[in-house]
């Protein structure tokens, strides 16, 4: 056996030579290709205010079952790339198979989970994610020596998935962060994460900024820092730093087939944590700014139609009756281009500079009417979270007896008669032609206009009969256009615009 070893050890010391001088290569590199000889100092001085959430909850186990409870776990869009990992995480932490009741007794039984935070006051105060708190009967932080100390919901806020929790100091000094300025990040920038991965305490590990403001529908509000330093179940909540030791995002979320890193992990800026953690420590719940309007993405097409150019901005599609956007003058088929000094490129845009607005402030908000621009001021109302909105079930129906009709854009159009407001259970307040068909092969069929819907302007004009609608479009290709812009309602009298093909 040992003459086999010393074979092997000849046979491959060509290999090792070889290995040797490729890492005499990389060890002559500068020291950068390491990353930054500041990692170790900047990690020295936060790892104090870094802590592990540890929470408890009972739940009621079900008779006979063969699987774990999955407790309450963030909401995610349908086909996020995020359900499969949150699904096997919740699952896993709540005992995953084998663990129901015996017999098939229903026994009341009590999970724990852990997740990652950190100290930004030090009276007591710190900062994590809400899905690792969420419906805990027992929430606890534990610091890097140790020590365990019970602690408090100050207040949560579900859409940007964050919580602040209060505790008691104890006796030793505590550490806090502070935050920086996340819109100064730059792509590959160094960036630092602490935190509670598996369960191994405090971990940091190190990478870059991939990207900054990724959009990854999970929710309204979406800005998310990308970074590959590694994020793993259970650094949730964790800060990440820059290298001056400022935390400038908070670790919540990761893309992985298996569950562990790959490199692809989002955290929330501080730019938006900063707004959130003022507001819950101040009121116990947030207070976002609110313009009382719906808005839409302005296609290539509805810029052609509005002659805006090139396209950008935020299409208001409605405007609320009692929102603050009324009594300031702004309407359906006006776009925002510039919200209090901000840029507009896109709807996110104003979703979320209008959510991180101060209530009650009276802000400039720039727009495009009928291709100029024109300024506008609003005191912003404050929104109501718990103004759940609900969608309406409608079911169309075929009317039995087809009225008169006109085709036009792939549409079968007609009067919106009292019969047809039955039929299809229009609102009275609802004005416009109606679509009771749509051509398969039309452009219409494939921009989901369908029948039930109401035209209620074509080139921001007024409709009311399908004489109008023909009439008009016939002269927007007498004029080279290439598109024009429909304003369409529903039965509810929700409001979209649509831009269809002319040719």
């Amino acid at each position: 056996m040992t003459g086999a070893i010393r074979y092997q050890s000849r046979r491959f010391r060509p290999l090792v030579a070889a290995i040797c001088l490729g890492a005499a290569s990389v060890l002559s590199a500068p020291a950068l290709a390491r990353g930054p000889d500041g990692i170790a100092d900047v990690a020295e001085k936060v790892i104090d205010a870094v802590v592990n959430i540890s929470t408890s909850q009972t739940v009621e186990a079900k008779g006979g079952s063969s699987g774990g409870d999955r407790g309450a776990m963030p909401q995610l869009p349908p086909g996020s790339p995020f359900e499969e990992f949150f699904d096997d995480f919740f699952k896993n932490r709540r005992g995953g198979p084998g663990g129901g009741s015996r017999g098939g007794e229903a026994q009341p039984r009590k999970t724990n989970s852990l997740g990652s935070g950190f100290i930004v006051d030090t009276a007591g105060i710190a900062v994590t994610n809400n899905h690792v708190i969420a419906d805990a009967d027992e929430i606890n932080i534990i610091m890097n020596d140790g020590t365990k100390i019970k602690a408090e919901l100050v207040g949560v806020d579900k859409k940007t998935d964050l919580a602040v929790l209060k505790f008691k100091p104890p006796a030793k000094p505590l550490v806090a962060v502070k935050f920086g300025d996340s819109e100064k990040l730059r792509l590959g920038e160094w960036v630092i994460a602490i935190g509670n991965p598996f369960s191994l305490g405090g971990t940091v590990t190190a990478g870059i900024v991939s990207a900054r403001n990724r959009d990854i529908n999970s929710g309204p509000y979406d800005s998310y820092i990308q970074t590959d330093a590694a994020i793993n179940r259970g650094n949730s909540g964790g800060p990440l730093f820059n290298l001056d030791g400022e935390v400038v995002g908070v670790n919540t979320l990761i893309i992985s087939p298996s569950g562990g890193s790959i490199g692809i992990g989002f955290a929330v800026p501080s730019k938006t944590v900063i707004g959130v953690v003022d507001s819950l420590r101040q009121f116990g719940e947030l207070r976002r700014g609110w313009l009382g309007v719906r808005i839409q993405q302005v296609t290539d097409e509805i810029a052609e139609s509005l002659n805006i150019k090139p396209a950008r901005g935020a299409l208001i599609a409605g405007v609320e009756d009692k929102g603050p956007a009324k009594p300031a003058g702004i309407e359906p088929g006006d776009v925002v281009v510039k919200f209090d000094g901000k840029d507009i490129k896109e709807p996110k845009d104003l979703s979320r500079v209008v959510a991180g607005t101060a209530v009650g402030k009276e802000v400039d908000v720039v727009i495009i009417r009928k291709g100029k621009e024109e300024s506008r001021k609003v005191t912003l109302g404050r929104l109501q979270d718990d103004k759940a909105v609900q969608a309406s079930a409608k079911t169309k129906e075929e009317p039995a007896e087809k009225p008169v009709t006109q085709k036009a854009l792939g549409l079968d159009l007609a009067p919106l008669s009292k019969d047809l407001r039955t039929r299809y259970k229009i609102k009275d307040s609802v004005k416009g032609v109606i679509i009771i068909g749509v051509d398969n092969a039309s452009d219409a069929a494939e921009k989901r206009l369908s029948a039930g819907d109401v035209i209620v302007e074509v080139a921001q004009e007024s409709v009311a009969n399908a004489a109008d609608i023909k009439k008009r479009v016939d002269q927007l290709k007498k004029d080279g256009k290439k598109s024009v812009l429909l304003l369409v309602s529903n039965a509810e009298g929700e409001l979209r615009f649509v831009a269809l093909s002319v040719q």
